[in-house]
Parts: C-alpha cells; structure tokens; sequence
C-alpha cells in the first residue's frame, strides 16, 4: 500500500506520488518567533516530524524545510514596547523554539531558514509579479507593493474564499494607503516613521520589509526549487497565509507545491490555543502537572494529525498512564532479553500509516503488540518477548518515543538527573534489602512506602527489586 494523504487543494485524500522518484520535499511554515511558543504551536513540528520519519522509514529521501519568521508587525510591536532590537527578541524567541523542538525529540530540519536572510529572492519575486502584471507599486510615495488578486483567476481555490463571496481578510488593510482592492495583501511594505529603523532593507521601490507571505514563497523557492511535494503547515494558515502563497507563486510561474497539507489545531476551552488570547499551556506548565516530555510527544500524536485536541490536563495526565505502559514493558523486556535491534514494522502499523499519516489507528496496533510482549513476559517466554520488543521498538521510533532513544533514555541536563536518582534509589533498596534480611519487615515497608509517596514504585522480581518512575499496570 502507496502512502495516501489528504490534500487541502483537491478536499481528498490522494496517492502521494513525488515529484521525482525516491525523493521528497517539504516545507513546514514555521514560527513567527515573537514570543515563546506554547503546546498548540508544537503540535505541528511533532506531527510532521512522524511524517518525515514515516517517509525516511519508507525509503524515500527527505528534504525538510521549516522557516522562522523572524520580522514581522507583532515582533516590531514589541521591539517598540521593550525598546530592544527587534532582532533580540526574535532571536531569544527562536533559541527558546529550537529546545522546545528538541526536548520533544522533533529531528533538525534539513534547514532553517530565517526570513531576514533571503531578502534578496523576495526581491525577484516581487519584481517579476510587477513585470507580469500581478503586482503594483503604490502611487502615493509610500514603498508599498500590492499583490493585484483580481489579476489571478483562481485566487481563493485552496480556501474555497473566493475575492467576490468574502470581504477583506484583515479589516484594518482596507485603509491601508494606496492599495487598490481591499483583496489585495502587502508584498513590501515602505518604512514607516514609527517602526524600528533597523527593520527596514533598501529595495527597488525603496527601504522597507517583505510583506509575511512573499517570505514563504522565496524560501521554498530557493531551497526546493520551483515545484515541491509537501507544502505543510496548521489549518488556520490556509487563509490567508497559504491561499496568498500559491497565488503569488502560480501567478509569478511557479508550480509550487503538489500537495497541501494542515494539522489541525490544539485548543483550550472553545477557542485555538493562542497567545492573543491568554488560553495557552507551554512546556512549564506540562512539567507542573507531572507530565514529562516524551509523554507529552506520545499526546499529540495519539491523535489523527488533522484532528481538533480539546486540551486539559486530565486528557494529558491519561495519555501520560498509556505511554508508561508501553515504557514499563520496553524496560522489563530490556532486563528480560536486552535491547536487541529495531524490528520490522507491523503490517496493520503501515497500513494506518499509510492511510492519511492515522496515528490514532496505528497507536492501537502498538498496545496491543505490547500486551502480547507482556504475555511473554510473564510467561517467560524470551522469544516472543525479544521479537514484540523489536517490533514495539520500531512503532515507537517511527512515532519519536521510543524509552531507548539517547532523547529520554539519559542525554545532556536529565541525563545527569536520572543518574542522581538512580544511586539514591539504589541506597534506598540497599536499606530495603538489609532490614528485610534481618527479618526487619517494618523497615522494609517503610522504605517501600517512603519511595512511592516520592512516585518510585518498587516492584520485587525474581532478578531483585525493580523500580520505575509513576503508576503500574
């Protein structure tokens, strides 16, 4: 079975044929890096992440791009408001995203390419919309230039918002100076007097900034060329952010992207996670709860990736107990019969895969391997144990949590702090081991129960005493 994914452009779900045979490309439209980013903005980069690890494990080539957007009216807004540099803040911003990526085990892009630093391809796109007829230069002295929609026919086919059926997207561009339609959207926009002075970049229509959608087409332009596979990004960018992407493209000779795909979004209450308006969970708050970041990863892609995530920290809290099943198993089997090697995948784990990237489905091929590792384990039956632990392995590292990636088995800071509890832990059982050889029961008890109320279950085993870190099944 072919991978096949639903395209926003066709409203199917189609066969994922690439542009050229073995090899893919993709660009994730990455963040606006005006402030720390919180869950829902996270939730993209870990599901394209099973994308790209699905496609790897496939046998393709995978090219993947994410930009930042690193200037933009919100990041000036601020650089105003703190009177800092506004790259001080986009910068701090994007070291803050890069950790946040990494503790959820999201792979480096293959690169990440900063808005600001491809001034110059914007500057060919925007001249050769011009030359075409497809775009125009204010003619009130501003430096503003527009992108004319109503010279682009199929303006509105990715979104179905059509110029005729729909009215401004952004209410305030209607006053905007010297813009001839209320549709059309801001590919330059001139220096103003009030923004940071070193926001602007001299230009052939005069200094100024790109406009935020130009910035996507360079980008994908550059590092994938003309006509790309993915195109990616979640579903509130379909418009207007990716409707005036493919305008712009198509109408400047570009093919660009062959397939367009959205996540769909993470919300708290009935509104999206935002920060605009105040409802957002970041990383700080999941570690407030208790929850760790592999468990955290296991959440969001325990869902179909086009699917709404209702937020609260009981639904959290729940997929959390699931994933520490899993890791339970992985660790006794690893004691049982070692780590052995990833495994081959699952048919029934491809097949959900391959229909439409169905995490939820392909979730519920891995338990149940689990629990037949389980039933191995318990009836000593090292052969199945060692086959379903490759096997769960394998499911795991396509999904980004296996318990034996270098990621959460004991890398950099938490490394460290594993191996502080694990000798206070091992002092503790050494106690628990001499009073029960004295017959000292009472001790012994109190040691086990002194653990579990710090959250380290102790579990008595014919190879010794075996601890782990939460509930038990």
């Amino acid at each position: 079975m072919t991978l096949r994914i639903y395209d926003t452009a066709t409203r199917s779900v189609r066969d994922f044929v690439p542009k050229e045979a073995g090899k893919v490309g993709i660009y994730l439209c990455g963040l606006t890096v005006q402030s720390a980013p919180h869950i829902g903005h996270l939730r993209g980069g870990v599901n394209y992440d099973v994308l790209r690890r699905w496609l790897t494990r496939s046998g393709f080539e995978v090219t993947f791009i994410r930009n930042v957007t690193d200037v933009d009216d919100k990041i000036l807004v601020k650089s105003i408001d703190q009177r800092r540099p506004f790259w001080s803040i986009a910068y701090a911003n994007e070291v803050i995203l890069g950790a946040a990526y990494r503790s959820l085990n999201v792979l480096p892009p293959t690169y990440e390419p900063r808005a600001t630093g491809h001034i110059p391809d914007m500057h060919e796109l925007i001249k050769k919309l011009i030359a075409d007829g497809h775009a125009y230069q204010a003619d009130d002295g501003s430096g503003d230039v527009y992108f004319d929609v109503r010279s682009y026919p199929e303006y509105g086919a990715l979104s179905g918002q059509r110029p005729d059926a729909t009215q401004t997207q952004i209410a305030d561009e209607v006053a905007e100076r010297g813009k001839r339609d209320p549709h059309d959207f801001a590919l330059w926009k001139g220096a103003k007097p009030e923004e940071p002075a070193d926001a602007t970049w001299p230009s052939p229509w005069g200094p100024g900034r790109p406009g935020w959608h130009i910035e996507c087409s360079a980008m994908c332009w550059r590092y994938l060329g003309a006509e790309f596979d993915i195109h990616g990004g979640g579903l509130d960018l379909t418009f207007p952010h990716h409707e005036n992407e493919l305008a712009q493209s198509r109408a400047a000779g570009l093919p660009f992207a062959r397939y367009w795909v959205h996540n769909g979004l993470l919300n708290l209450g009935e509104a999206k996670m935002s920060k605009s308006l105040g409802n957002v969970v970041d990383l700080d708050h999941v570690a407030s709860v208790g929850v760790r970041p592999a468990e955290l990863r296991y959440y969001l892609v325990a869902s179909h990736y086009r699917s709404r995530i209702d937020y609260s920290d009981e639904s959290l809290r729940e997929a959390a107990v699931a994933y520490r099943r899993i890791e339970g198993f992985v660790r006794r089997a690893v004691e049982r019969v070692g780590a052995g090697t990833i495994g081959e995948i699952p048919a029934a784990f491809a097949e959900a895969l391959d229909d439409d990237l169905n995490t939820s489905a392909a979730t519920a091929v891995l338990h149940d391997t689990v629990r037949d590792g389980q039933v191995g384990l318990a009836g000593g039956d090292d052969e199945v144990t060692l086959t379903t632990l490759g096997r769960a392995r394998a499911m795991l590292d396509v999904l980004g949590v296996d318990p034996l990636d270098v990621t959460w088995a004991g890398a950099g800071q938490d490394g460290d702090l594993r191996a502080v509890v694990d000798s206070l832990v091992a002092l503790a059982l050494e106690q628990r081991a001499q009073a029960r050889s004295r017959k000292d029961w009472a001790a012994a008890d109190s040691v086990r129960d002194q653990l579990k109320h710090a959250g380290v279950v102790v579990e008595d085993t014919p190879h010794g005493p075996r601890w782990t870190i939460g509930e038990q099944d």
